[in-house]
Order: C-alpha cells, then sequence, then structure tokens
C-alpha cells in the first residue's frame, strides 16, 4: 500500500467531485465507522462518500487511488467480521442510499438490483411476481444485497438453495482506479472469457466495489410451508439427526440448530413463544405441495434419534425467533462470536470437540448454527474488558483450529474481515496465500481497497 497523502486539504479536490456527497462532519463519520462486530476504528476517517450512483464511487476510488488513502466499504454496517470499519485518515464508501431494485424480469427470472437494497425488501418486492429470492442471511431484515455478495452470505435456506454466490448473475464493479467493469450475463449458459463474477463475490471489498448486481429467483413453491421442531435432552444427540436428515430424502429448506442457553437467551431478549429445550432443539421448515407429510417424516426422525418433543405448523414465527438469536447472545455477554463450517458428516465430532473446549476453558460457550449445512455459530461468554475478550477470541482460536481439523473453513459466511484475519494461515499455506495476494495486487496495486482485511 502507498503512503497515505489524503488529508483535510486534500480532500477538498474529492469534495470538488462529489459536492454534497462527500460528508466529513464528526458526528457522520462516527456514524459510518463501524459494524456489528466487536471491532473498534483506530481512528476517524476523513470523510463518508453517501454514494447515489456508480459514477460517484468511481470519482472516489480514483481520488483514493492517486492519494493512496485506504478505503472502507459500507453496507447497511450490519457485518459480523469487522469488515466496514473505517481507517484512520481513510475514506468510507457507504452504498446504503444506492437501494433501488432497478427491474423485475420475470420471464427470465431476474432481478436488477442496486447494493444497498434490504434483503427482505428485495424478496417482498419479487414475490409479488410468483418468485423469491433464496439467500437468506439471519439478518434479511437488515443487511444488503451488496453485502451480502461480498461476503457470499449464507443463512437458513443453504441446506436447500447454497450461498448468496449461487444466485449472481453478473455485477457492475468499480475497480480501485475508479475504471467500471461488468461481470457475468443474463443467460443461463456463458463460456466466453474468464468467469470473473465468483472473484468479486466473497472478496470482502479487496478486489473493487459492487454498484448493481443481476441476482436470479425462483419460483415460489406450491401450497404452505410448514415449520416443525424437536427438542433433544443432549445436543449430540441433535447433531446425529441433523445428519441423518440430510443423509436422505425428504430434505428441508431450513435446519437449524439452537441449544439451550441461545434459547433461553432467545426468550429473554423477546418472548417469542421459543419453545425451550433441556439441551438443543432443531428447527426446520419444509415447503411445497408435501410440506405437512414432509415435516412429519423428519419429526419422526427425530423422535427416532432421541427428541422428546416434536411439533409441526404452519407460519415462519419460530424462523423469526431464530433471527433474534445475535441480538440476543450479545445482550446476554455471549458477544464473543465465531463462524465456522465443517462437512455435514463431522458436525457430532464438532459438537463434541466443542464441549470440549467450553469444560477446559471454564468458559460458556453456546452453540448456535445453520446445522444443515454445517455451518456453526459458537459465541464465547465474556465480560467487556479487553483483558477478558482477548482470553475468549484464543477461545475462538481453539474452536477454529478444530474445525480445520475436521476439513472445515475459518469463515462459513460472515467472512475474513479484520476479526478472523490472523486466522487464515490456518486454512492456507503460504503458495495459496501468495496467490490470492497476487490477485488483488493486479487489481489494486496501490493497496488502498479494505488493506490488512479479508485476503
Amino acid at each position: 500500500m502507498t503512503t497515505p497523502t489524503g488529508s483535510a486539504a486534500s480532500i477538498d479536490a474529492l469534495k470538488d467531485r462529489l459536492g454534497g456527497r462527500l460528508l466529513t462532519d464528526p458526528a457522520t463519520l462516527r456514524d459510518f465507522s463501524d459494524d456489528r462486530s466487536l471491532a473498534v476504528p483506530e481512528g476517524a476517517p476523513l470523510g463518508v462518500v453517501l454514494a447515489r450512483n456508480a459514477e460517484h464511487v468511481s470519482a472516489a476510488l480514483a481520488w483514493a487511488n492517486e492519494t493512496g488513502t485506504p478505503v472502507s466499504v459500507r453496507g447497511a454496517g450490519s457485518g459480523l467480521s469487522g469488515g466496514a470499519v473505517s481507517y484512520p485518515e481513510g475514506l468510507v464508501i457507504s452504498l446504503e442510499a444506492m437501494n433501488q431494485v432497478l427491474d423485475i424480469d420475470v420471464e427470465n427470472r431476474l432481478a436488477d438490483v442496486e447494493p444497498g437494497v434490504i434483503t427482505s425488501k428485495l424478496d417482498e418486492e419479487v414475490r409479488r411476481h410468483g418468485l423469491f429470492f433464496a439467500p437468506d442471511p439471519a439478518s434479511v431484515h437488515l443487511s444488503t444485497v451488496g453485502g451480502n455478495i461480498a461476503t457470499d452470505a449464507g443463512g437458513l435456506r443453504c441446506i436447500a438453495h447454497g450461498t448468496t454466490a449461487a444466485a449472481v448473475a453478473a455485477l457492475e464493479v468499480v475497480l480501485a482506479d475508479g475504471s467500471i467493469i461488468h461481470t457475468g450475463a443474463r443467460t443461463i449458459k456463458n463460456a466466453t472469457g474468464l468467469n470473473m463474477t465468483p472473484l468479486f463475490v466473497g472478496s470482502e471489498g479487496t478486489l473493487g466495489v459492487i454498484t448493481r448486481a443481476t441476482v436470479r429467483l425462483k419460483p415460489v413453491p406450491e401450497g404452505t410451508p410448514r415449520t416443525f421442531f424437536a427438542s433433544f435432552d443432549d445436543i449430540e444427540s441433535a447433531g446425529r439427526a441433523v445428519t441423518s436428515i440430510v443423509s436422505t430424502n425428504p430434505r428441508p429448506e431450513v435446519l437449524e440448530l439452537i441449544d439451550s442457553v441461545c434459547a433461553r437467551l432467545i426468550d429473554e431478549f423477546e418472548p417469542s413463544g421459543l419453545p425451550q429445550p433441556e439441551a438443543a432443539l432443531l428447527l426446520g421448515q419444509t415447503v411445497g405441495p408435501t410440506a405437512q407429510r414432509d415435516a412429519e417424516i423428519l419429526s419422526a426422525t427425530c423422535e427416532r434419534l432421541g427428541a422428546t418433543r416434536t411439533h409441526v405448523q404452519e407460519g415462519n414465527d419460530l424462523l423469526e425467533a431464530r433471527r433474534l438469536a445475535n441480538g440476543a447472545l450479545m445482550a446476554g455477554k455471549y458477544a464473543v462470536h465465531c463462524d465456522v463450517g465443517v462437512p455435514v458428516g463431522q458436525l457430532v465430532e464438532m459438537i463434541r470437540g466443542v464441549e470440549a473446549i467450553a469444560e477446559e476453558s471454564g468458559r460458556g460457550i453456546s452453540i448456535l448454527a445453520h446445522a444443515g449445512d454445517g455451518n456453526l455459530h459458537p459465541a464465547i461468554e465474556s465480560d467487556e474488558t479487553p483483558e477478558d475478550r482477548a482470553r475468549a477470541e484464543e477461545v475462538v482460536d481453539r474452536i477454529t483450529e478444530l474445525a480445520i481439523s475436521l476439513g472445515g473453513v475459518i469463515t462459513g459466511e460472515h467472512g475474513v474481515g479484520s476479526i478472523k484475519h490472523r486466522e487464515l494461515p490456518l486454512q492456507f499455506d503460504e503458495p495459496t496465500l501468495r496467490a490470492q495476494r497476487a490477485l488483488k495486487a493486479a487489481l489494486d496495486p496501490n493497496g488502498i481497497l479494505t488493506p490488512g482485511r479479508g485476503i
């Protein structure tokens, strides 16, 4: 990265290009400097670009590239990995004002959207046309489509539809020097040139800034969805039920695991009627004409594998309660979060290992998981002192090392950001890291885009 030359004086040149889209008052700078992680900004940025179109982003990046000013990119600020936290004397590019659904192409099942569109808003709009947007992170009512693409977010429906990457057809991206490129196509097949779209999906703002996306939609399944729960007296039995369910048919659209600590904290945070298990709760949803039958079959599987209580119902109330989990855990002092993924067949072993780490460390650990795809979010109990947070982060490292030993990954959906950057060598050897950094150097030779994060 070049030495920053951005200053209160030189930023006037950017103000000349952007006018009122560049914000510099201290209160605004504070509002746009962090995300929902525990990462703390090291200093105030020079300014915030409240972009309204790709040209605003282009002008901002061209200036940053000329001056060597580090740039953080922000959507709704709902990220949990510290990827959007501002840099001292840096520039924040906010995409929240680019929040329009530009077009819904029903015939081709595509939507053109700006990056600041809230995920649930897009889904709500396309459902009026009998379609739905499959990516469904727990933060669906807060997170933006652009942020989900930048982190390749997962969520509740991954077991059936995959991560956000599976829904991205094409992108408009502004590169570090301000040039605007287009990747992908509106067609189903495309064998033309290098497939660059997946390069930017999940790149966390390190390679370019996404300013428009063409996303794929799916038909809304017929009938009324059914939600089921199964209560277990030990969490490993719940894990075995998950493994059994995903290895056969029918397969649910959603399959979540919540341990008893998390279930209690959710109910204390916002009473929602969530069942309170002895050890763990599985929540699932089935869709389509056979939803009721499928939910009953899956409930029977859970009973056969140790569930003490099961129930099938209509509606999404239980899943909406599940979406409260992160806020409830943080309010309950389980604020240090982990985001690891393992092959589903290793889920029971992973749960067993986390329980052992909790006992050895003497720390409370709550297990929350998108169980159907093997993505776990253990949350570690900690007070608010830096010293205790640091000790809790050591527990996160142990959990991450366990996941890697089981063939897993250091992050399933939240991204690396700044919080997990230190863990990259656990997953990648040096030649692999070097190859990734070579790609970044080719697209961002001055290292201004989200430096020191992601890769």
